[in-house]
């Protein structure tokens, strides 16, 4: 396969985590002979700096041609108060690709049970899938700001809250069939659009899903009382950008986890779910097995490729195991280093030396 990714490295930690997963996808390209080519893009603040705008065209148009984009992180606090913002950045890029649902699996690692800030036998049986929709509600609503208020308001349709329930109702289908439905119904409105409208596609089109509505603080509490309950968590972009954040955190560190972000067509994005994290960038010590998760995803949703996904995987999960490991999960490793690991281990998997 001859396939174009673009790479948008950004800003802080991010080119140093890109650049461990890019060396992941050539071993992969190389051990199956895969034609990857890597188109290295300016977005966030480092765009900013170069042309005073946070997704220049030349990077919007090179990732509308591309068969995937990756992403690494942006933001920083040296953009803070300034009139672009770097996180706008990625705003427009979402929903200029129409990428509408974010995919988050969450799995715990018995080898890193006590890193998790929860006991092990509650996180032990931890295997979620956080559905996040994307491109609508308070993220992309009116912005006014005044003497003395300020104004963000949030937005649905119908249109974009069908679309993300059959999303979540296909995930379902191919796991444990439970679904979880995250709102706040009680006081929003547009909550109880959202209830009344999950509850009828999933009702309609997946009939042997079992699907519950949840407050999402009562969500937030079982999340860290009973996380093991939770199969598919389906909810608006707020609320399922803070939860997913949270449910991070049962794995042993933010820097886990990878994610996927896919609309109706075209290519997706695919990124690890933590931010910049200024206070290391440059140090060489960003865990980087979060944006190497997000090139399994890339692989299996974004390509096509799902052996070339289960051979990631069962890389990642081998060091993940053995090490080596970034200070974040109690090791002494550099970025590098566990990415070289990764790359490694695929080539010993592949040639027999090692077992899946």
């Amino acid at each position: 396969m001859k396939a174009t990714i673009v790479v948008l490295d950004g800003d802080g930690v991010g080119p140093e985590v890109s650049a461990e997963a890019v060396k992941a996808l050539r071993v992969i390209g190389e051990v199956f002979g895969h034609a990857f080519a890597f188109d290295h893009r300016l977005i966030g603040g480092a765009a900013i700096d170069a042309t005073g705008e946070a997704l220049p065209e030349a990077t919007l148009g090179a990732c509308k041609g591309s068969d995937a984009v990756l992403l690494g992180a942006v933001g920083g606090p040296k953009w803070d108060g300034g009139t672009v913002r770097p996180e706008q950045g990625l705003l427009d890029l979402r929903r200029e690709l129409g990428v509408f649902s974010n995919i988050r699996p969450v799995k715990a690692h018995a080898a890193l049970a006590e890193r998790s800030p929860l006991r092990a036998d509650l996180v032990g049986a931890v295997d979620l899938v956080v559905v996040r929709e994307l491109t609508g509600g308070v993220y992309f609503g009116r912005r006014e700001t005044g003497d003395g208020y300020a104004i963000d308001e949030t937005k649905y349709t119908v249109e974009e809250i069908e679309r993300v329930a059959r999303v979540a109702g296909m995930i379902a289908t191919e796991r444990q069939g439970r679904i979880a439905s995250l709102d706040k119904a009680n006081v929003l409105a547009t909550s109880r659009l959202w209830r009344a409208t999950v509850e009828r596609v999933l009702t309609d089109e997946f009939p042997s899903i079992e699907f519950e509505h949840v407050l999402i603080d009562a969500a937030a509490m079982h999340l860290l009382t009973n996380p093991a309950r939770f199969d598919v968590i389906l909810t608006e972009n707020m609320f399922g950008d803070i939860i997913s954040d949270e449910s991070s955190v049962l794995c042993g560190s933010i820097g886990m986890l990878g994610s996927a972000s896919m609309g109706a067509s075209g290519p997706g994005l695919f990124e690890p779910i933590h931010g910049s994290a200024p206070d290391i960038a440059g140090r060489g010590v960003a865990n980087p097995i979060g944006t190497i998760s997000s090139c399994s995803m890339l692989l299996r949703l974004g390509l096509g490729l799902p052996r070339e996904a289960d051979l990631l995987d069962a890389a990642i999960d081998r060091v993940i195991v053995e090490g080596p490991r970034t200070p974040d999960l109690g090791g002494e490793a550099l970025t590098a280093e566990v990415g070289d690991a990764v790359g490694a281990v695929i080539g010993a998997i592949r040639s027999g030396v090692v077992a899946t």
